[in-house]
């Protein structure tokens, strides 16, 4: 018997008593919401308090899913970056419809958002590629996202030939294929977990 096997999934559960969510608690505007709750994420120590889930329609009538960090949020939309050419960057360029994932578990809170996704202007791309470490713009360099590669060898290979390339770049360049996006909310889900499993839900 496997350890999977032997776990008993169906019960594990646990009580969510972190608090409760009324109406005249949330913000009136969900931007200034969602930003409350991410602060307050922030602050609880959240490992990973701006990693969202973000789903895309696959062409073939199916939804694929990964997780990205929020780079920026504002009135204007909510911001993230990769790379063009992946899976999720030829999804998008095909149908712009998308969602957008939170859970911060320590809190019992999630945020569901439904939009539409556009790309950013160059000189935003440029202006927080430039803000990244070294290393990581390497990486956006080196690494032809979603493309198979014949082992792990090989990546770092690429990586280091970037190293060489570039040791004389003091400002790397944006790599042609990276670009960012910005998902503009058409509906918003704020999800408070409640002991008995009677949670809050509150729709923008």
């Amino acid at each position: 018997m496997s350890d999977l096997d032997s776990m008993d999934l169906a019960g594990m559960r646990r009580e969510y008593c972190e608090g409760a969510l009324r109406r005249n608690d949330l913000d009136k505007d969900p931007v200034e919401q969602f930003q409350e709750w991410l602060h307050a994420a922030t602050e609880s120590g959240e490992p990973d308090p701006t990693a969202m889930t973000l789903s895309t329609l696959n062409g073939k009538g199916g939804i694929s899913s990964r997780v990205v960090l929020l780079k920026g949020v504002d009135h204007s939309g909510f911001r993230f970056f990769t790379n063009m050419q992946s899976h999720k960057g030829k999804q998008m360029a095909k149908n712009p419809n998308v969602s957008l994932h939170f859970f911060w578990p320590s809190l019992a809170r999630q945020v569901s958002i439904e939009g539409e996704v556009e790309k950013l202007p160059r000189n935003v791309v440029n202006q927080y590629f430039a803000e990244r470490p070294r290393d990581s713009q390497l990486s956006a360099w080196a690494s032809a996202q979603s493309e198979v590669v014949d082992g792990r060898e090989t990546l770092e290979n690429a990586y280091l030939r970037c190293v060489e390339r570039f040791a004389e770049v003091e400002a790397l360049p944006v790599p042609p294929d990276w670009g960012g996006y910005s998902v503009s909310p058409i509906h918003y889900e704020f999800w408070q977990g409640r002991p008995g499993r009677l949670h809050d839900r509150f729709v923008y």
